[in-house]
């Protein structure tokens, strides 16, 4: 009988004890994860916009620099003027490098954002800034293929006047010389830290 209590005393501490390094490895690997990932990100793609100076232009109008895409339109409040600020900071701190890069603005409202309102409203944020407009059906398309979710939604001024805004994705793109995806920028990221990385890549 106490050759019977004791196996079964034996049998339960291996099996507790397996449960443990069981469990130590299973939160070990939790806590640790090893995730691999191939391909590359179905982001971007062929596009055919018109400029602020009204000439139509294509994505292969900008092989041999990298472009630095973000959509947006120019009655935007916040994000936008902000974001093109802190993308016009990190191209001033690059120097020279800036030449590698072409940040370009792509309207999400092309109903009011005409070639010579995005000119008027590129021109704010430097030289290099290009400002792309185009057919509602076209920067539809070329939203699609950036991954860019847009959406018209109405207001009510305090003054009683109606008007629409637009809610949109706000990523940038850093797209390499021959326009394939290599990262984005969260909105918030700061100016620095969008240099440094842009340093990496060019």
């Amino acid at each position: 009988m106490r050759g019977r209590l004791l196996t079964i005393v034996i049998a339960g501490f291996l099996i507790g004890a397996l449960g443990g390094a069981a469990a130590l490895v299973l939160s070990r690997d939790a806590a640790n994860p090893s995730v691999t990932t191939s391909g590359k990100a179905l982001i971007g793609g062929p596009f055919k916009l018109i400029d602020q100076h009204g000439k139509t232009v294509t994505d292969q109008d900008f092989r041999g620099r990298h472009m630095l895409i973000f959509f947006g339109f120019t009655h935007c409040p916040d994000i936008c003027p902000a974001e093109l600020q802190v993308i016009a900071e990190s191209l001033d701190a690059l120097g020279a490098d800036a030449d590698k890069v072409v940040p370009i603005f792509v309207t999400v409202d092309p109903e009011r954002d005409t070639p010579e309102v995005m000119g008027e409203y590129v021109k704010n944020y430097g030289s290099r800034f290009v400002g792309l407009t185009g057919s509602p059906e076209a920067i539809a398309e070329v939203a699609k293929a950036y991954r860019v979710v847009f959406s018209q939604f109405e207001y009510k001024g305090q003054d009683g006047n109606h008007g629409y805004s637009v809610d949109h994705s706000t990523l940038a793109y850093l797209m390499s010389q021959e326009g394939e995806y290599l990262t984005h920028f969260n909105y918030g990221t700061p100016a620095d830290k969008m240099t440094e990385t842009l340093h990496r890549y060019l």
